[in-house]
């Protein structure tokens, strides 16, 4: 059964990265994928959050953070796209969109598990 929660919170979580994805952005840095990163970080942490302050289900768990948020996030794209940028020689940008991915993302866990203990 825990799969079938898995992969309902997988296939929502796609649709919802597809969605973003559908957004006119007309600029060479991947937005798109940074934004959709840090909304999944603070997705991620809100649901821990939650989880250490409520009796939250396990399979409710597994559809939110391991299905949701799996299916949602995008590190491979991130990986590709980094690389790219680089290969391309934009360097700077390639840069940048390291550093701003891996530090908001961080930051963007912290966020939501502070919103998840405020509402609690």
């Amino acid at each position: 059964m825990s799969f079938l929660f898995v992969a309902l919170g997988g296939a929502l979580g796609a649709v919802f990265r597809y969605a973003i994805s559908l957004i006119s952005v007309k600029s060479e840095f991947p937005i798109l994928t940074l934004i959709t990163n840090v909304i999944g970080a603070v997705l991620i942490g809100f649901i821990v959050g939650i989880v250490t302050t409520r009796d939250v289900s396990q399979n409710t768990v597994l559809f939110w953070k391991t299905g949701v948020c799996g299916g949602f996030t995008t590190f491979s794209t991130f990986s590709l796209e980094a690389y790219d940028l680089i290969e391309n020689k934009s360097y700077l940008a390639g840069g940048c969109y390291i550093v701003l991915s891996v530090s908001l993302c961080v930051l963007g866990v912290f966020i939501g598990k502070k919103l998840a203990l405020l509402i609690s």
